[in-house]
């Protein structure tokens, strides 16, 4: 049965990733997943899938309520856990930066149910069993996230081609302070979110308005960054949740990531700069999802 178990791996880290939004705790909840799975008596397990789903799922919102708590006391704007994705990751606007950030104000239950059900296209009947759960609760669970989703996400996904171009010019612009082309490459009101966790110099609040965020991007390209300066930094385009996006390494380590969301006209509508370098492990470990 432990064929059974990696069979389904990947499905679970899925499943774990995206309701807690960190790398590092799906890959606690998956582990405990494994003992609870090794411990249990499986002879009348008939649905290996159904029940690993129910446990991860399970140890997931447990894990998410948890770290709720702790999150009140972030310093600064807290941003999900980046990974490296590949252009075959299954439904790749559920694991953007900006998706995360809105499954983020979902209960727990909510964002396991709409994980499950909007993602990975379990049924209310499997939903109910993993959440343990009438299956009314499930739908009306389902409905309110649905709508939430809705209202906060709205869906502008612009195609991979552009995503490229979009992304390189960027990176080219930034890297010689072009606060111009920066300009015509960001919505008007775009928004910057850094997230350094006060382990590392970011901005604490929101950076609003192309012409404060383009500024801000010209000043840190000619910025030395903890102890990295620019001349010994690289910067790497890359699949990262879900999308192209950016890689800064130096001195040997992962110093930062950049992701996109984008509007309706295929300008950068908001920019996820993950800097603290406890969330940058699965980044580093060059492992994509």
């Amino acid at each position: 049965m432990t064929s059974a178990f990696d069979d389904y791996r990947n499905l679970l880290f899925a499943v774990a990733y995206r309701i807690l939004g960190s790398a590092s705790d799906a890959e606690d909840a998956v582990q405990d997943a494994w003992l609870k799975w090794s411990a249990a008596d499986r002879s009348g397990v008939s649905d290996p899938k159904a029940y690993l789903t129910r446990i991860v799922t399970n140890v997931a919102m447990d894990q998410l309520r948890s770290t709720r708590r702790q999150r009140e006391t972030y310093v600064g704007p807290w941003l999900p856990e980046p990974i490296l994705t590949t252009a075959e990751t299954a439904d790749a606007d559920s694991v953007s930066m900006a998706m995360l950030v809105v499954l983020e104000s979902l209960s727990p239950l909510e964002r396991a149910v709409f994980v499950l059900r909007e993602v990975f296209d379990f049924g209310y009947a499997e939903i109910a069993a993993a959440v343990e759960r009438s299956e009314a609760a499930v739908r009306q669970a389902a409905h309110r996230a649905r709508e939430h989703v809705q209202a906060r996400r709205p869906r502008f996904a612009a195609d991979r081609g552009r995503q490229r171009e979009v992304t390189d010019r960027f990176l080219a612009a930034a890297s010689g302070g072009d606060i111009n082309t920066l300009m015509e490459l960001l919505a008007p009101d775009v928004t910057l979110w850094t997230d350094g966790g006060g382990k590392v110099r970011q901005a604490l609040r929101p950076v609003l308005g192309a012409e404060k965020v383009a500024t801000w991007l010209a000043a840190v390209s000619r910025t030395s960054y903890e102890g990295v300066t620019p001349a010994e930094m690289t910067v790497t385009v890359t699949e990262v949740n879900g999308g192209y996006g950016l890689v800064f390494t130096g001195a040997g380590r992962v110093i930062s990531t950049l992701t996109f969301s984008y509007d309706a006209a295929g300008r950068i509508a908001e920019i996820h700069n993950v800097a603290n370098p406890d969330k940058l492990r699965a980044v580093a470990s060059g492992v994509p999802h």
